[in-house]
């Protein structure tokens, strides 16, 4: 979802360090790679070139990351993200979304574009927040 950055302010984000963000037209997605409990960052459309060049939202989000971090820009803190799903869990998790319908993409235990896409629309299904960020209470609600 790409909004203006106006309606980010709206919805209450903010800069690093808490710092007011651009009230302004230009569009940005907000990227939640951890999930709702870890790092926010805002994404603007040259993002889309990280992906381009490696389709893996967490190795783009890295790279992405380390390119402001060169430019100067201050180190994020994380707060307490949910830990990642081992390979195998993400297995099942595939499995069982490719089970209900979903195009998961490869079942291979890695949460790509497709399979975060089925999971944040579960998600949005089972009433719990919809971050796309897979975690072992989603597998558990859905039986894995």
């Amino acid at each position: 979802i790409q909004l203006p950055r106006s309606e980010w302010v709206r919805y209450g984000v903010k800069a690093a360090g808490s710092k007011p963000l651009p009230a302004d037209g230009v569009k940005a997605s907000l990227l939640l790679p951890q999930g709702r409990k870890g790092p926010a960052f805002l994404a603007y459309q040259n993002f889309q070139v990280f992906l381009q060049w490696n389709s893996s939202l967490t190795y783009s989000t890295t790279a992405a990351y380390y390119a402001t971090r060169m430019a100067g820009a201050p180190r994020v803190t994380a707060n307490n993200p949910d830990p990642a799903l081992t390979l195998a869990e993400g297995k099942k998790l595939q499995t069982i979304l490719a089970r209900k319908g979903y195009d998961v993409g490869k079942i291979d235990g890695i949460m790509g574009l497709k399979s975060r896409a089925a999971v944040k629309d579960v998600q949005l299904k089972l009433g719990m927040p919809a971050d796309s960020y897979p975690t072992r209470e989603l597998l558990a609600k859905l039986g894995g």
